[in-house]
């Protein structure tokens, strides 16, 4: 018997309470909340509080229902209620008086799928409790995993909730990323109890005073409990690296103004990378000039002070520089407000540029030199915290409070052991653009003790190059200097930002056609080789031995596929070896840290007996989502183009996939480097019955990738030779194809440029 069951579950944030009971439905106009639930007897109602009377009650028919009530909540903001109505089963366990529920779909909580979460969120929860010194108020907490659910979590008090696929881990799982990822969520829901629940912004325009502090515990917090992460590092990774990327002249600032956020604004769009990832960096690099102690203290005053209430951006600077004034080891070059200010109302971030000959520091806006106009100006400067060391030894933290200044401490001498490194450790959001001198020192130094400069550094130094190579400050020479020494770097944090730079996932296929690809070969494999090796050891020896490596785990795929993509001969054997596994024992697991790989370079190496088995695996059964994922993509690596013709067409067969996969199949194949005549052909030729399924998406998704082909105004007729277009989306690709082939013009200069280079420097 299959019985249906029915799930009810509240997101009220940002303003959807006001759908469900009447209200003012503001964060400031807090109150307190009493709710009650009648709903079927066989299932269980939760909200923020305790259940403290369940009773039944019959409606007019006779028939029975229950009415459970809850206990009179504390004073909160409305987006903050909620209730969820489920026959889940629940784990639980009591931490310092706070009974923490877990609850999940019966079958999960059965097989143990919620015990990891379960295990950490009491620690999670002390932790918080005792680093900030205020206590948690409510007497209970239950989390809730729903099958389907828009956000990742949502900080309810008292009642969080979250997707499934969040919280659960199979106890059989022993790898770090899956419990990163789950400590890292909880951990984040948990900071909000304090950060946003008890303390909240005042208005939306201050949304980053909950998310970026929440944000920034989550990573405390998930360190915490899985020491082996290294917080420096995955801070780093995955949070200041990718929004540096993104937060350009364009964004917005991570504070608005008040009157700029009302009426009719969109107030989802500010739940983005800059309030969450921005508001976190600029908390990091506050707590690394104030002290973590000092900052700690700060915010404990300040959460003490707002508790039940709400708080805006200036009451938080207003309580650092309380303890600020009350100690004398810190001193700051201006007020908090005035620093803080400066990285909060401003849009973008500083590039500084340094002279070592006379030790000048400039610092400017940094923004895409290749597309300004003349006529934008850009005069936003910041105040700047420089940690910094100068020969590997660390130096005290320094400021850089105007747009330029003289630091007579950074003159270096003549020698060339003589060097500088600025923003140590990332402490500070900005980027460095260093002198000519400087740059062959640190190339140098590279090459000869790598580890002379912190990880996190080397890291910087290469994201930072090749950011100001994109934006047009420093020429593309100049950042493949300080790839020599990656024979020696033995980080795969570091690897993955060169390889995503240098061959960056949407590229793959067209730099396969280009000169520089034998070039890039020699040059990269000879300096992957000894990575490659370490790492290829254990997978043929002992793959659960990267346990513990979270890196791995989060990077080493693209080590692999680059290395199998540049045709090294035992990575290609290694994937058929270990395809070949499984194809004489579909029972056998690919592990997983390169799963896509292996069965990707099985495919391409092997024949048609190869393709037929992962189409068979697709077929069966029992394979679970990501399991399909892969093998969708495995089956578009063929080498022969007939294989490819064969797969397109089954791609429109409605019996043998759902609809949705024949746009993946397609997406899959156009990016392979014979695939994308073979899938433009096909889309071309099957367009009307193609369009009445995906309408318009997938065309255009079709022509970006087909757009990397474009060098030529012929071309670009080509593409409409065949379409059936109406008028206006004639002109929206046209646009998107001319843009695209002006990319490639300019991308060719630059290939052309990185093509010389590796010819002088591909024997070194």
């Amino acid at each position: 018997m299959y019985f249906l069951s029915m799930l009810i579950a509240s997101q009220m944030e940002p303003t959807y309470a006001r759908r469900v009971y009447p209200c003012f439905d503001e964060p400031a106009m807090k109150a307190t909340f009493n709710i009650r639930i009648i709903h079927d007897p066989s299932y269980v109602a939760l909200s923020n509080m305790p259940a403290i009377d369940v009773s039944e009650v019959k409606d007019e028919n006779g028939s029975l229902w229950t009415v459970t009530t809850f206990n009179t909540s504390l004073k909160m903001s409305t987006y903050l209620t909620a209730f969820v109505i489920c026959d889940f089963d629940y784990v639980t366990r009591t931490e310092r008086g706070n009974e923490i529920r877990i609850w999940a779909r019966k079958e999960a909580i059965k097989n143990g799928y919620l015990n990891y979460a379960l295990n950490i969120t009491g620690p999670i929860f002390s932790f918080l409790e005792d680093i900030l010194n205020v206590s948690y108020p409510l007497p209970k907490t239950d989390l809730v995993a729903l099958p389907d659910f828009g956000a990742g979590g949502m900080e309810n008090w008292g009642l969080m909730i979250f997707q499934e696929a969040s919280l659960m881990n199979l106890p059989s799982d022993e790898f770090t990323s899956r419990k990163a990822m789950i400590a890292l969520i909880v951990s984040h829901e948990l900071g909000h109890q304090w950060f946003g629940n008890l303390v909240t912004m005042n208005w939306w325009n201050d949304l980053w005073l909950n998310e970026g502090l929440a944000s920034y515990f989550e990573y405390l917090g998930a360190t915490f409990v899985e020491p082996k992460l290294s917080l420096d590092k995955i801070f780093y990774a995955h949070v200041v690296q990718p929004v540096l990327r993104e937060d350009s002249e364009i964004a917005r600032s991570l504070s608005e103004s008040e009157d700029k956020i009302k009426g009719s604004f969109p107030l989802m769009s500010l739940f983005d990378n800059i309030t969450y990832s921005k508001g976190a960096s600029i908390t990091w690099m506050l707590s690394g000039f104030l002290t973590e102690k000092l900052f700690i203290r700060a915010l404990t005053s300040y959460l003490k002070e707002f508790s039940f209430s709400n708080a805006n951006q200036d009451d938080l600077w207003t309580y650092i520089q309380m303890v600020i004034d009350a100690q004398d080891e810190v001193h700051l070059p201006a007020p908090v407000k005035q620093i803080m200010d400066s990285w909060t109302c401003q849009n973008g971030f500083p590039v500084l540029t340094l002279n070592l000959t006379t030790g000048t520091v400039r610092q400017e806006q940094f923004f895409n030199k290749k597309n300004r106009k003349s006529t934008d100006s850009y005069n936003n400067t910041w105040i700047i915290p420089i940690s910094w060391m100068r020969n590997g030894s660390s130096q005290p933290l320094t400021w850089l409070d105007k747009s330029s200044k003289m630091f007579p401490e950074m003159q270096v001498s003549e020698s060339e052991y003589d060097w500088i490194l600025l923003n140590v450790n990332l402490s500070g959001y900005y980027r460095v653009n260093y002198d000519q001198l400087n740059l062959k020192r640190l190339a140098r130094l590279l090459e000869n003790d790598p580890k002379a400069i912190p990880a996190v550094s080397r890291f910087q130094l290469i994201d930072d190059v090749f950011a100001l190579t994109d934006f047009g400050y420093v020429p593309i020479e100049t950042a493949l200097e300080l790839t020599k020494y990656l024979a020696r770097e033995d980080e795969l944090f570091i690897w993955n930002v060169v390889l995503l730079n240098l061959i960056p996932d949407s590229l793959e296929s067209t730099l396969k056609n280009h000169e520089v690809y034998p070039l890039l070969k020699k040059y990269l494999l000879k300096r992957m080789l000894p990575i490659y090796h370490y790492y290829a050891g254990f997978i043929r020896q002992n793959a659960d031995a990267l346990e513990d490596d979270y890196f791995a785990q989060a990077y080493l795929e693209k080590l692999m596929a680059t290395a199998c993509w540049l045709g090294l001969q035992d990575c290609l054997d290694l994937s058929s070896e270990l395809f070949a596994k499984w194809r004489d024992n579909p029972e056998y697991k690919i592990p997983f840290l390169i799963r896509r790989t292996v069965c990707c370079y099985g495919v391409a190496v092997g024949s048609d007996k190869e393709w037929n088995f992962v189409w068979e695996r697709y077929n069966h059964t029992d394979s679970v989502e990501e399991d399909e994922d892969v093998l969708l993509y495995a089956m578009s690596c063929a080498k022969e183009s007939w294989l490819l013709h064969r797969y397109l067409q089954y791609g429109l067969s409605d019996t043998l996939f759902s609809s949705n996969c024949t746009s993946v199949i397609i997406l899959h194949v156009v990016t392979k480097d014979i695939g994308h005549r073979i899938a433009w052909e096909f889309v071309t030729e099957n367009w009307p019955l193609l369009s009445q399924g995906y309408g318009h998406e997938l065309l255009h998704d079709v022509l970006k990738v087909m757009g990397r082909f474009v060098k030529t105004d012929v071309q670009i007729q080509e593409v409409f030779y065949n379409a059936t277009l109406e008028e206006d989306e004639r002109e929206a690709i046209t646009m998107l194809l001319e843009s695209a082939k002006l990319e490639n013009i300019e991308r060719r200069k630059l290939l052309i440029k990185v093509a010389n280079w590796l010819e002088k420097n591909v024997d070194d």
